[in-house]
């Protein structure tokens, strides 16, 4: 078969599957996921010898460290998606829920929360991201359709092979999970774009370019996810110890991931105290290039001249672009021009200042006093995430179980007509 045929076939298998699973009740679909944490678990080192492989290949490749990490399944991650698992399986199924009302006529009409039908996912190399979806739609009674990265090929192969076996130990088809190989060049890619009338929705989790190339490209519905040019405002209120705290955390933690910060802009009045004090901490524990204003290398020598590029980049990488400000208004123009749409932050102790950030700024999470890594399905208690929605129809920010749902109006009379 051709990849196009092979991509229609697996997305028409996971679409006749999915009209079973959509009969499935809650506890049904709950032991599915539980059977998923168990065979994982049992699992684990089948899974960390896959990934192994992967980051041997990565390695060899020039992939840099800030990746690598994303792409790395060790024993403590494997027990934190199981976790995930776990607290996911406790949350309420959304589906089948909704409000009833009638009609002056006497119809009585019931707005339910269904199914989506089929989900395509097309990522890149976070593994996690595999079961995290799979278990979510799952549990929201849709059927599937993966399409990991080329990276990490060998640990999804072993990941999807660890559910399918679960999900068929449950009597349900194993086609309710779907696994495109990524092949060479972006042809299955393709493919699974133009699956109009199998595909549902598709939700694309990567870089801005894969994100940009799936939003323009494909012919199926799109929820435009993950793009993370985010930023970080200090005040000139701020609590400097703080705000020196939450910049590290935002940059540093995991330098790699869509809701770390790429850009942090500093009030004049505070700059020459605080970014001497935020070189030195940082320094203390990471290194970290950074690329500042005319006015930020007056005060840091050391720091490389930045460009109207830098401004617009997610670096993925201890890269931190930095910019001294006169106020508030001029962070939030800089940060409105320059944003994706996914997470902003300001430090500050002034109420005003923050109420006016939250609502001019426009992104699916503003955080005030707090660090921009807790965007996350996990952190927000949606159990996992299937992705951090930077569009505004349909879903917006975290996209937990919810998102994953749409409504049917079930209407019951006794005659009427019009």
């Amino acid at each position: 078969m051709t990849t196009y045929e092979t991509v229609q076939k697996i997305c028409a298998d996971a679409k006749a599957a999915s009209v079973s699973l959509a009969c499935l009740n809650a506890r049904e679909k709950n032991k599915i996921l539980s059977e998923i944490a168990k065979s994982l678990s049992s699992n684990t080192q089948s899974i960390i010898e896959a990934n192994k492989k992967d980051l041997s290949l990565a390695e060899s490749n020039g992939v840099p460290a800030p990746m690598l990490d994303r792409l790395l399944l060790n024993e403590q991650r494997i027990l934190g998606i199981c976790s995930s698992l776990s607290s996911l399986i406790s949350l309420p199924d959304p589906v089948g829920s909704g409000e009833v009302f009638t009609t002056e006529g006497g119809l009585e009409i019931c707005c339910e929360r269904v199914p989506l039908g089929v989900v395509a996912i097309i990522y890149e190399a976070r593994p996690n991201v595999t079961v995290d979806a799979a278990a979510l739609c799952l549990k929201t009674g849709n059927a599937v359709v993966l399409r990991g990265g080329r990276e990490a090929l060998y640990t999804n192969l072993e990941l999807i092979r660890v559910m399918k076996d679960a999900i068929k130990s449950c009597g349900v088809c194993p086609d309710v999970l779907g696994f495109i190989e990524p092949g060479v060049g972006h042809e299955s890619a393709n493919a699974l774009m133009s699956m109009r009338g199998l595909v549902d929705v598709l939700i694309p989790r990567g870089s801005a370019r894969l994100i940009r190339a799936v939003v323009e490209g494909a012919k199926v519905p799109v929820i435009e996810t993950g793009a993370g040019n985010c930023h970080l405002y200090v005040d000139e209120t701020a609590d400097l110890d703080m705000a020196v705290r939450v910049a590290i955390n935002a940059k540093c933690s995991r330098p790699a991931v869509c809701n770390a910060i790429e850009t942090m802009l500093v009030h004049s009045s505070v700059a020459a105290e605080f970014l001497p004090k935020f070189a030195k901490a940082v320094s203390d524990k990471y290194t970290l290039e950074i690329r500042g204003c005319e006015r930020t290398r007056e005060i840091l020598p050391t720091a490389q001249a930045v460009t109207e590029e830098d401004f617009a980049t997610e670096y993925d990488d201890f890269i931190l672009a930095v910019k001294v400000v006169d106020g508030l208004c001029e962070a939030i123009t800089h940060i409105n021009k320059y944003n994706t749409g996914h997470s902003e932050a300001i430090i500050t102790n002034s109420q005003k200042n923050a109420d006016i950030f939250r609502k001019q700024i426009d992104a699916a999470a503003v955080y005030v006093n707090a660090s921009t890594r807790f965007t996350d399905g996990g952190e927000f208690g949606f159990g996992a995430e299937i992705g951090i929605s930077t569009q505004k129809l349909h879903a917006r920010g975290p996209m937990g179980l919810i998102a994953l749902t749409t409504q049917k109006y079930l209407i019951t009379g006794n005659g009427q007509t019009r």
